[in-house]
């Protein structure tokens, strides 16, 4: 037997350090979608929070679900996840919750970035938000994100498709509507605040069309999909193994 071949075990599954907490849908998830697990470089872990509804979550505020989510994340962790993310920005709400309860990293909401896409800004540009529903995205949303409640926002709750398929959770969606209802919300940010220098998109469901804001806008524009392949690299660090390297090369 080689030296230190010994290896521990401990949980179930292995090399799946995120788990994400999933609210119980029916909408299409397209690729670059949170819920779908080609999304992701690397894999995940998914769990199903029953009776928590896009509705329940982002126009009633959560109510009564906070245990329900708490239970599942400590079910993902037990299965094998080092940190914890939700498919829901309006999550936020459940942050501290969800990190006492876990005792992992948790990172419930989208909106977490802001502080620091904020801080690689110049002084005179502001970091801009898109919704799925300005009217539901209340200060102690904002609070719980560490995001100043003057914060620029647009929502997509005006447009035509891409809020009401998700909100109402329909069996189908058209991609195209909903990319336009993203495309508007993000001329109306811009028309608004024409100092935004960055664009943080709250909802899991926007990160398909995250290219084509940044294309139309000419702005970085973060997501979920940002934060959470952020996250993961600090779960599971690249090993760059540095007895590899040829002392002569150097």
């Amino acid at each position: 037997m080689k030296e230190n071949s010994r290896v521990s075990g401990g949980k179930t599954v292995f090399g799946a350090s995120v788990g994400i907490l999933m609210l119980e849908t029916r909408f299409p998830r397209i690729p670059g979608d949170i819920g779908n697990a080609g999304t992701w470089p690397c894999p995940v872990l998914f769990k199903v929070v029953r009776g928590a509804s896009p509705d329940h979550v982002v126009r009633r505020g959560a109510e009564g679900l906070v245990e329900s989510f708490i239970d599942a994340a400590r079910e993902l962790v037990a299965v094998g996840a080092d940190g914890i993310t939700t498919n829901c920005g309006f999550l936020a709400l459940f942050q501290d919750q969800l990190a006492k309860a876990v005792g992992v990293p948790v990172a419930s909401s989208s909106l977490m970035q802001v502080p620091m896409v904020q801080s690689l800004l110049p002084p005179d540009r502001r970091v801009g938000v898109i919704t799925i529903s300005k009217s539901s995205l209340t200060s102690e949303h904002l609070k719980a994100s560490g995001v100043p409640a003057d914060t620029p926002i647009a929502g997509t709750d005006g447009g035509r498709e891409f809020s009401r398929a998700i909100l109402d959770d329909e069996p189908s969606m058209d991609v195209e509507l909903a990319r336009a209802d993203l495309m508007e919300a993000g001329r109306q940010l811009i028309s608004e605040f024409p100092k935004t220098g960055a664009i943080v998109l709250e909802c899991t469901n926007m990160v398909p069309y995250a290219a084509d804001l940044r294309q139309m806008l000419g702005l970085p524009v973060y997501s979920i999909y940002s934060f959470v392949t952020w996250f993961q690299a600090g779960l599971m660090p690249r090993d760059f193994d540095s007895r590899l390297i040829d002392a002569r090369v150097i």
